[in-house]
Formats: C-alpha cells, sequence, structure tokens
C-alpha cells in the first residue's frame, strides 16, 4: 500500500508510554508492611478512588529510570512507523469523507486519534489493549493501541492495507454518528430483544467495514493508494476478525446469536461491497439483515 505519501492528519494524540493514558500514579518498589503504609495514609489523603488508582498504577511493581530513546514520546507526533502509517491514513480518510459527505450537503467533522499503550481512559469509560480498537461516540476519537497490528498479524491478517483496513473501520463509526445511524440504532436497540439488539449491532459494524472499504477506493482514485495483493490483504484482516472464527480459535461453539461484529463470511463481503462499489448507498447492511 502507497501510504507513505498521504497526508498526515493533524487530529493524532500520541499517548503511548503516557503510564496508561493519565491513568493512575506510579509509585517507587515498595514491600510488604511500607506498601500497605502507603495506602492507609493515600486512603486518608485523597480516599478510595486514590487507593484504587494508586493499586491500578500497578503499586509496589518495580521502577525503571531508563527511557527507551526510540519509544514514541507521549504528546508528540508519532515517530515509529505504525504511528506514521494511523496518521496518514487518518488524514486520507478526512480528505476522502469530507468529499463525500460535501456531495451530500453535509460537513465532515473529522475524528481525533488516539494512540495509547495498555490502557486508557475515554468518555465511554476505561479500557485496556485486550478491547482493540474502539470508536467513543461520546467524545468523537478513536482509540488505537498499535500493538493490535501485531496481534492483527498473528491472527492471520499482516500488512499495512490491513492495518489501515482498521483504523478505515473505526472512522466508519464516526461517519455512522456524523449521519445519525448511531443514534437511530441505538434507539432501535432499547426496543427490542437481545436477540435484536445483537442483529443491529452486527449490522451497524459491518457497516463500518464496507465504509473502510469506500474509503479505500476512493483513495486509490485519487492517490493511487493500493498495490497487487493490498485487497487480498484487507479481506485476509476482515476474515481473521469474523466472530465465528475468533469463537473457534477460542475454543467455543461457534454461535451466531452471541455474534457482535459478524462471521468472517460476511465482513470479507461488506468489505468488498466498499471497496468495489465505492458507494455509501450500498453500504445498506440492516436492508440485508
Amino acid at each position: 500500500m502507497r501510504w507513505r505519501d498521504l497526508r498526515r492528519s493533524e487530529n493524532v494524540d500520541d499517548e503511548r508510554g503516557a503510564g496508561g493514558g493519565g491513568r493512575g500514579i506510579g509509585l517507587p518498589h515498595v514491600g510488604g508492611a511500607g506498601l500497605v503504609v502507603i495506602l492507609i495514609i493515600a486512603y486518608f489523603v485523597g480516599g478510595p478512588n486514590l487507593v484504587m488508582n494508586l493499586i491500578g498504577s500497578g503499586a509496589g511493581a518495580p521502577s525503571s529510570s531508563a527511557v527507551d530513546a526510540n519509544a514514541p514520546r507521549p504528546g508528540g507526533a508519532p515517530t515509529d512507523e505504525a504511528g506514521d502509517l494511523a496518521t496518514r491514513v487518518l488524514g486520507s480518510t478526512e480528505d476522502v469523507w469530507s468529499a463525500i459527505l460535501a456531495q451530500e450537503g453535509q460537513r465532515y467533522t473529522p475524528p481525533r486519534l488516539v494512540l495509547y499503550s495498555d490502557e486508557i481512559q475515554s468518555a465511554c469509560g476505561y479500557n485496556t489493549s485486550a478491547t482493540g480498537p474502539f470508536y467513543c461516540p461520546g467524545d468523537e476519537k478513536l482509540y488505537l493501541d498499535t500493538s493490535f497490528f501485531g496481534e492483527l498479524a498473528q491472527m492471520g491478517g499482516p500488512g499495512d492495507f490491513a492495518q489501515a483496513y482498521v483504523i478505515g473501520h473505526e472512522v466508519g463509526h464516526h461517519v455512522q454518528k456524523l449521519l445519525g445511524t448511531e443514534a437511530r440504532v441505538r434507539a432501535a436497540q432499547a426496543r427490542t430483544d437481545e436477540h435484536g439488539r445483537n442483529r443491529l449491532q452486527v449490522a451497524m459494524e459491518l457497516q463500518a467495514d464496507c465504509y473502510a472499504g469506500v474509503w479505500a477506493y476512493h483513495a486509490n482514485q485519487t492517490s493511487q493508494l493500493l498495490e497487487p495483493g493490498d485487497v487480498e490483504e484487507g479481506l485476509r484482516a476482515a476474515a481473521a476478525i469474523g466472530d465465528d472464527r475468533l469463537q473457534r480459535n477460542a475454543g467455543r461453539r461457534v454461535s451466531p446469536d452471541s455474534f457482535t461484529h459478524g462471521s468472517s463470511a460476511d465482513r470479507e463481503h461488506w468489505l468488498d461491497v466498499g471497496l468495489t462499489r465505492g458507494d455509501v448507498a450500498a453500504c445498506d447492511t440492516f436492508g440485508a439483515m
């Protein structure tokens, strides 16, 4: 994928290495009775919340004054390859979606991308990297622990376009909020049963896959983004994170009623629809339910 020539977005906050996105307070290594004394003092000074912050920050764990010169600098522009790719892909999504929504007479307000390590506090609550990349409509931010890219490769979705697809998917959720889809889905979920809520959730996730494809289609038209093999790379990544495959890999029985993002086949299909059609209207995953 020819991503190095894409425009860098200015809407990126690199919080990696910032101690869990600002959550918790670091302590030097103390053990046994010393740690108990510190926690007791913390309780009377700051109450139970301070105690929980101390515990959550790994109180009593060995600390190190050594700084990795190659590590991303908190708050600065990303200097590593994964961060640079994310920044440039985000810039491309801004250009593409601004043009698409302008044709519909709408203004595109871009989301911010927060790069973090291990854990983060967002308007949607506290999350760890185990959550995977996510979009929070409450603060209109995308959250990404770039270590996920390595996990995605291990699951069968390696490559730079696979990584770009992940970012495009989360941006797709932002587009859904701007278009009012997210609010309509949440209202509909409140009026139905668990089965209905899951089906609506899956439809929304599959539409975000399709929107990722729409972005790539238009980026390729304007920037010659895609190289041979990229489409297959993206489709493999979509299949790698299908609910049925994840359930099998976890040793569980495949249960469509518990799907949250869709099967491997469905995720591949809707990404392909976006990639080949490049049309927002073609991403009607709700009508296909």
